[in-house]
C-alpha cells in the first residue's frame, strides 16, 4: 500500500471551517531512515517531535463543527510542514537540548526525498481541502509546551496567533478573554506570522479569513481534556463567526 503523508476527516462536510493539524504524528516512515531517527522513544514521545493533543483536539472540533480537518502523519523532526521550503529550521538537527542524530548529516537528495515523500503531498491535500469552497475560514490547531530552552513556564493557557488579517483573530481573543479562568495569549507564544508556512500558504495567499490556536500541552494530555477543549472552542468560533458577519 502506499504510503500517505496525511489523513483527512469529513472531507464532504458542510462546514465552511477547516481544521488543521500540521504537527499532529510523531510517526516516522519506513521511507525516512527506515523509519528511525535514531531518537529512543520518550524523546520522539516529547514536543519536539509532534504537538501532544493536538490530534485530539483537532478531531473534535472539526466533528462538532461539522467540518473537514487534516492532519499530518509525519514527525516534524522528519520535515516541518509549517515551514516554508527554503526555511533553515525545515529539518531540524538540534531542537530544545536534543541532538536529532538521522538529521545531522541530512544531504540535498534526502532533504528533496523527504519532500517528495512528505511535506509537498501534504499541502497539494490541504491546498485542494482548502479550495473546495470560495468561503474556507482556516483555523490550525497547535499545542506548545509549558516551558522551552529552560526559560519560565509559559503563564497562558491558550494562545491566538495571526498575520495581518485579524477577521477571526480579534473577535477570538476578545471573547476568550471573557472567559475568567484563561489566560489568553495573543501572537504568543509565539508570532503569528512565518512567511512559507502552512496559514502563509493556504490561507493569507488566497485571503481566507484565519487563525492559529495554541493550546498549552499539560492541559490536553487526555482524551477527556482534549474533547473538553473542543467543547469549549466549538461554540466560541461559531459565535465569533456570527458577530463577525464573515
Amino acid at each position: 500500500m502506499t504510503y500517505q503523508p496525511y489523513h483527512i476527516i469529513g472531507a464532504d462536510r458542510p462546514a465552511r471551517w477547516l481544521i488543521t493539524a500540521d504537527h499532529a504524528a510523531n510517526t516516522v516512515p519506513e521511507q525516512v531512515n527506515g523509519g528511525d531517527l535514531g531518537l529512543p522513544p520518550e524523546e520522539m514521545a516529547r514536543h519536539i517531535a509532534y504537538d501532544p493533543g493536538s490530534a485530539g483536539v483537532t478531531y473534535a472540533l472539526a466533528e462538532l463543527l461539522d467540518a473537514p480537518a487534516i492532519l499530518s502523519d509525519f514527525s516534524r523532526l522528519v520535515i516541518d510542514p509549517n515551514r516554508g521550503e527554503d526555511d533553515p529550521t525545515l529539518i531540524m538537527k538540534l531542537y530544545d537540548g536534543t541532538i536529532i542524530p538521522a538529521n545531522r548529516h541530512v544531504d540535498a537528495t534526502e532533504r528533496e526525498r523527504r519532500l517528495n515523500a512528505c511535506y509537498r503531498p501534504y499541502h497539494a491535500a490541504l491546498g485542494e481541502l482548502a479550495g473546495r469552497r470560495d468561503d474556507t475560514l482556516y483555523v490550525a490547531i497547535h499545542s506548545y509546551t509549558p516551558q522551552l530552552n529552560g526559560y519560565p513556564k509559559r503563564p497562558w493557557h491558550i494562545g491566538v496567533l495571526y498575520a495581518g488579517d485579524t477577521r477571526l483573530s480579534a473577535p477570538l481573543v476578545e471573547r476568550l478573554r471573557q472567559e475568567p479562568d484563561l489566560c489568553v495569549g495573543e501572537n504568543e507564544p509565539y508570532g503569528g506570522h512565518l512567511v512559507g508556512d502552512s496559514v502563509d500558504r493556504h490561507a493569507i495567499a488566497y485571503n481566507r479569513p484565519n487563525v492559529l490556536i495554541e493550546i498549552r500541552n499539560d492541559l490536553i494530555k487526555t482524551d477527556e481534556q482534549q474533547v473538553a477543549w473542543a467543547k469549549r472552542l466549538a461554540p466560541v468560533l461559531e459565535q465569533v463567526l456570527t458577530d463577525s458577519g464573515l
